[in-house]
């Protein structure tokens, strides 16, 4: 009777502790969460967050036709529905920025890999209608003409595919398509004009947010002074969008990102990747004489770039957990002239367990092509410990769902463990690291088990943490499913 009473004597102060805990906790429903960022970490014990490089895998598209060229550039790629399409700026010789010769084209594919360009027959280019330009005379809009796939439900079937274009004189001028092909102007005016614009500013729908997105080029600094950065807008309709507010960073140093190309990732829209081009003005690593022996155009070797990754959840942060270069630029000095080495945009899955990243390479040379690189699904960077082992401790977090999947990799001498604690750190019976079965393998998707159950739904809309231990593995992803 005593023990029952001081029970109920406590009970209102467990419920104001359990009740701010719950306020407390990351609400992950049953979405895929990545280690892109520490979103969800507490504490880190001899394990490190490890960034992981796409594999190089050719050339899959050369800018080879009379109305692309050299500085083709700023490319878009699409999946629906097992077809790829490809939108890039076609221009054979350097000009000014949304000259009269830049035509957008367009290319498709079934399986990521093997490009077809088809003659669309739509606009007249050096006096023939045989060509697969989507979009001509529309300077500048052509450009930078940056399209997507709208998931917004509420979007009408004749505007199933949204575009942005323009430069700093026009701003931005919205386009609509009902099959990707074949693009109306959304209104004579632009939706937006606060901006710099010489760059790919690219948009979607959030579905996390509610709402359209728009990264955009911006600079730090007055006027051209400083550093080449990203703003960003939102809006209901796709034609008032709000006051632009400049991205941050956390405490990481200014570089010049030539573009973002920030994206929802397709296995978790709630996380925005930006994998874009790092621009180092200036640094020239081709002599002249290289340089005219590539036949690099005399303006576009003075500098490079290469390759970063970083993510956002929303809002106007993103997360620089790595500077270190995502793709490097690959060997040979073709690779190193300015303006090569840019990112198209979006992330695709190009087979079961894989997914690519497409990359210009070779820019203002006779060579200038597309190139693909895979990585594993959710392969971006990884909670990671060596041989001697480490952990990982999450931060309290509500889930819904049965089952804790996860995407890992280990070595045939390494194994996961997975503890699930309540939110205040302590074990909870029946999903102890002592009743939790080793994790061994490399698998996209395998269930956790403890005590040959693998059911956590007793578990499932209370605070809980999660305590990961790992040996010479890698855990890539993890969701309640």
């Amino acid at each position: 009777m005593r023990a029952l009473i001081f029970s109920f004597r406590f009970l209102p102060l467990y419920f104001i502790f359990f009740g701010s805990m719950a306020q407390e906790a990351i609400y992950l429903d049953d979405r895929r969460e990545l280690f892109v960022d520490q979103y969800l970490i507490a504490n880190l014990n001899k394990a490190t967050i490890r960034m992981h490089q796409p594999v190089d895998m050719g050339k899959v598209l050369e800018f080879d036709r009379p109305w692309e060229g050299a500085f083709s550039a700023y490319v878009t790629i699409i999946e629906e529905d097992g077809l790829f399409r490809t939108y890039y700026r076609g221009v054979p010789t350097a000009g000014k920025d949304g000259n009269s010769a830049e035509v957008t084209c367009y290319a498709e594919s079934r399986d990521g890999v093997h490009w077809r360009k088809p003659d669309l027959g739509i606009y007249e280019v050096n006096g023939s209608k045989e060509n697969n330009v989507i979009l001509a005379n529309a300077a500048p809009v052509t450009h930078n003409f940056s399209p997507f796939l709208d998931s917004n439900p509420t979007a009408k079937p004749a505007e199933k595919f949204k575009a942005l274009g323009g430069t700093s004189e026009s701003g931005l001028v919205a386009f609509t398509s009902a099959d990707g092909i074949n693009w109306t102007r959304l209104q004579e005016e632009p939706v937006f004009s606060q901006g710099v614009f010489d760059s790919q500013n690219v948009a979607f729908w959030s579905e996390s947010e509610s709402q359209y997105v728009c990264y955009f080029r911006s600079w730090t600094g007055k006027g051209y002074k400083g550093f080449r950065s990203v703003s960003r807008t939102t809006s209901k309709d796709f034609v008032h969008w709000t006051e632009p507010e400049p991205m941050g960073f956390g405490d990481t140093p200014y570089e010049h990102l030539y573009t973002q190309q920030t994206s929802p990732y397709f296995r978790a829209p709630h996380i925005y990747l930006a994998i874009g081009a790092r621009f180092m003005p200036d640094r020239q690593v081709v002599s002249d004489a290289e340089a005219e022996k590539l036949g690099v155009n005399p303006k576009y070797y003075n500098d490079c770039s290469d390759v970063f990754l970083m993510s956002s959840r929303g809002g106007n942060q993103y997360v620089r957990q790595f500077m270190e270069s995502f793709i490097r630029p690959g060997i040979g000095l073709q690779n190193w002239v300015s303006r090569s080495n840019y990112p198209a945009l979006n992330v695709v899955q190009t087979g079961e367990t894989e997914m690519s990243i497409y990359v210009n390479q070779d820019y203002a040379q006779p060579s200038a092509h597309l190139r693909r690189y895979a990585l594993r699904l959710d392969g971006f960077a990884s909670l990671s410990a060596g041989y001697e082992g480490g952990e990982m401790i999450s931060k309290p977090f509500i889930f819904e769902g049965e089952q804790l999947e996860v995407n890992y990799s280990t070595s045939a001498a390494g194994e996961i463990r997975i503890e699930l604690l309540d939110g205040f750190g302590n074990k909870l019976p029946g999903y102890s690291m002592e009743e939790a079965q080793p994790v061994i393998g490399n698998e996209i998707s395998r269930f956790v088990f403890w005590n040959n159950s693998s059911d956590v739904s007793d578990l499932a809309g209370n605070p809980v943490r999660m305590r990961v231990y790992l040996k010479d593995a890698d855990l890539y992803s993890f969701r309640f499913k």
